[in-house]
């Protein structure tokens, strides 16, 4: 019966009319003048939400009896899906991206970079321009969809998966500022490090010492999950790693500084390491001499062999000449005793011992143990054997001669 600005006036009876308010005419269509939706004397159903008897007052809705397209996006589009539509509008907490006829999802300053602010990061983008982002949350009763577009990259926690507080990561130098230097870990993990943070000694900590590009070491200071943050300094590596040192190599109470604590741990290395060098020469002296003195001991065996050589000739000629006389006297001791056949038979065998004899004689120098006093033993001994024997020959003549005697008077 009658549309103004907040909403229509349905008659449901004569005299009876209810009110269909501006924000029931649609699900989707919002701060839509009602004159766009419904105009006078047009039938329409609608669904009486409340009646009030003391204000007289009845309260009617027309998007209800339509399909509700939240929960039909809710159904079709659960977290985490991945939507396309157009940036339909820039306000100053977020994008507003379409993604069904009438229904649009919006994307947070927060939810628009990992690493960049979100004032920053909205100024890349315009009206007109097509965009992906995940689904987040659809709240059907509250009528939107949250959307996100730095989680389509990934969450940058990831790169310190299994790290906490207190651990030490290798950072790349990104962007150099006047108040500090950015850092990327990994892949996708930003972070700052403020100028106070850079080194220890205040000297140091100068920003334009670092290059972009550059890798450096830095502590976890603290891990923000909840925002997938993380904060790392250099100067609290610094600090952990002199304290390190001091307890393994010296006491902070004596005063001594990092740096004499190391140079005297240096100098006791290289200590050391001499101590090694000198005992490996010494090894190596030794071992020169006694492969000299090896070298030498052969040729003093030779010398002692050649010593040994002449006195051994000289003996075992000797021994001949003795062996020479002995088979002359044995010679003719057998011509004269030739009428018994056992005597010559003795004179033979005494003959076969003095050859042995002589043969030993011969043999001993060969086996000269390369010394010379050994050589001139065994001649000694050779010496007096072949004196005995010439003692025996001697007595054995007279005893044949005495028998030759007796059996000349017997004849």
């Amino acid at each position: 019966t009658n549309v103004t600005d907040y909403g229509a006036f349905v008659e449901l009876e004569p005299g009876v009319e209810g009110l269909i308010h501006v924000s029931e005419m649609s699900w989707v269509r919002k701060n839509v003048p009602p004159s766009k939706i419904v105009s006078t004397s047009q039938e329409v159903e609608a669904v009486v939400l409340d009646v009030d008897p003391k204000k007289r007052r009845i309260s009617l809705g027309l998007k209800q009896t339509m399909e509700n397209p939240w929960e039909a996006l809710a159904a079709k589009y659960p977290p985490g899906s991945v939507v396309e539509g157009e940036v339909k509008n820039i306000t100053e907490f977020g994008l507003f991206i379409g993604i069904e006829d009438g229904i649009d999802g919006m994307v947070h300053l927060s939810d628009l970079s990992w690493h960049e602010p979100g004032e920053e990061a909205i100024k890349k983008y315009k009206k007109g321009d097509i965009v992906k982002a995940q689904v987040l949350d659809v709240d059907v009763e509250k009528e939107r969809v949250s959307l996100g577009i730095k989680q389509l990259e990934g969450d940058p926690l990831a790169a310190i998966a299994g790290k906490k507080k207190g651990d030490v990561v290798t950072c790349v130098v990104s962007e150099v500022k006047d108040n500090g230097i950015e850092v990327t870990i990994g892949d996708k993990l930003h972070a700052f490090i403020p100028r106070k943070d850079l080194a220890k000694d205040r000297a140091d900590q100068r920003p334009e010492r670092f290059a972009p590009g550059e890798k450096v070491d830095a502590m976890i200071t603290s891990i923000d999950r909840a925002h997938h943050k993380v904060s790392v300094s250099i100067k609290a590596l610094e600090i952990a790693e002199e304290k390190k040192a001091v307890a393994k190599f010296g006491s902070a109470d004596s005063g001594a500084s990092l740096g004499e604590i190391l140079g005297a741990t240096l100098q006791k290395v290289k200590a050391q390491a001499e101590s090694r060098q000198q005992g490996k020469a010494g090894e190596k002296a030794e071992a020169e001499s006694a492969e000299a003195a090896s070298q030498e001991a052969p040729a003093e065996t030779s010398a002692a062999q050649e010593e040994a050589e002449p006195a051994g000739k000289a003996s075992a000629k000797k021994a001949g000449t003795k062996t020479a006389s002995k088979k002359a006297t044995a010679a003719k001791a057998a011509e004269e005793e030739s009428e018994t056949p056992e005597r010559a038979k003795d004179d033979a065998a005494g003959t076969a011992d003095e050859k042995a004899e002589a043969g030993e004689a011969a043999e001993e120098p060969d086996k000269a143990e390369g010394t010379k006093k050994a050589a001139k033993t065994k001649a000694s001994k050779k010496s007096g054997k072949a004196k005995a024997a010439k003692e025996a020959e001697a007595e054995e003549a007279d005893a044949g001669e005495a028998d030759a005697e007796e059996a000349s008077k017997d004849g």
